[in-house]
């Protein structure tokens, strides 16, 4: 944000005078409100628009280490400011706080923010069936939605639980290359549960068994019969004959074995198309979980504490919550429809 000039803070505090509301002045000035706001009580407490009076003291770093700490984070944006600070102080055998390279980085237009996930490329043909399923339910209401069954599985890894990762860049640089953290979902200890929403019910957590990291050893069509369908669909759609479940097109999901047991037991399935995470309402239901994970101290730190984590925190997440979700489905079809089939910010 730009800093006031003298002219600038004389003609904001006559506007602000003029009872003219603060988030106003500041967009009529192009400075955040909260500069506007210190403006106003500096102007009520010493009369005056002036910037109160410095001690004198000079800063820790040079100039040209300020520039060095910039040219670091440009070039590795994922680069931490207290390892910053370790570097400049090995080069110099001065202390320097993190909070002075954060401040260095700040005057020079870098500001701290979660790194953007790469968001799966859309073929023409992924793109068209997420166009025409949208265009297919775009008369629905969410009373419609109220009967579908949305299910999927999630990974939650011990060693990323917290997903702190931040990283410094400039405010219109979120997509620049070097900004977008590869996330690789399948990575170090982690444990892979399945769930399902609807309105006023949730169903899980199933804690899969006997899966791991490695190829072939994951969720198959077998151990999503055994340890998902058979326990708990199948009780759930006995109880609720005219609902339809809702799965995406895993293998596991698709495979023949999976086709001819939910035929055997006369459960629908919705068509479902591809690369769609943001027309599953279940996906922010994972992320609600996430933030009720990051609030478990001591923080997990094996498998097996990760699975009580989760049975733990799996309650707290409010019915409330979920009907909001189901009942943004009609919102989540206009969406993607005014989007041609591509990615919405859902």
């Amino acid at each position: 944000m730009p800093r006031l000039n003298a002219t600038d803070r004389e003609r904001a505090i006559g506007q602000l005078t003029l009872a003219t509301p603060q988030n106003e002045v500041a967009n009529a000035f192009g400075v955040h409100p909260s500069t506007i706001t210190r403006l106003w009580q500096r102007y009520l407490q010493t009369g005056s628009t002036n910037d109160l009076t410095r001690s004198g003291r000079p800063r820790v770093t040079t100039e040209r280490e300020n520039r060095a700490i910039y040219r670091q984070h440009v070039r590795d944006p994922f680069h931490t400011a207290a390892a910053t600070a370790r570097d400049v102080a090995g080069n110099r055998n001065r202390p320097v706080s993190s909070r002075t390279v954060r401040r260095r980085l700040v005057d020079r237009g870098l500001h701290c923010r979660r790194p953007a996930r790469r968001a799966p490329v859309l073929t023409a043909h992924a793109r068209l069936a997420r166009y025409q399923f949208a265009q297919q339910h775009l008369t629905w209401t969410w009373r419609q939605w109220q009967n579908i069954l949305f299910t999927d599985e999630s990974r939650f890894c011990v060693s990323n639980a917290d997903g702190r990762i931040r990283i410094w860049r400039r405010d219109n640089q979120r997509y620049a290359p070097n900004n977008i953290l590869e996330w690789d979902r399948w990575g170090g200890p982690s444990v892979m549960i399945w769930g399902g929403i609807c309105l006023h019910e949730v169903l899980g957590p199933i804690i899969f068994q006997n899966i791991g990291p490695g190829r072939g050893n994951g969720v198959t069509a077998e151990r999503y019969i055994d340890q998902v369908l058979r326990p708990a669909v199948v009780p759930f759609f006995n109880q609720h004959r005219n609902f339809t479940l809702q799965q995406d097109n895993a293998r596991p999901h698709t495979a023949r074995l999976t086709a001819d047991f939910l035929q055997h037991h006369n459960i629908r399935v919705m068509q479902w198309p591809a690369y769609s995470p943001d027309l599953n309402p279940i996906e922010h239901f994972w992320d609600a979980l996430q933030q009720e994970l990051n609030n478990v101290q001591p923080r997990p730190a094996t498998p097996a504490a990760q699975e009580q984590a989760i049975s733990d925190v799996w309650p707290n997440v409010h019915i409330a919550s979920v009907n909001r979700l189901i009942r943004s489905m009609p919102a989540r079809c206009h969406a993607v429809d005014q989007a041609r089939g591509g990615h919405t910010q859902y």
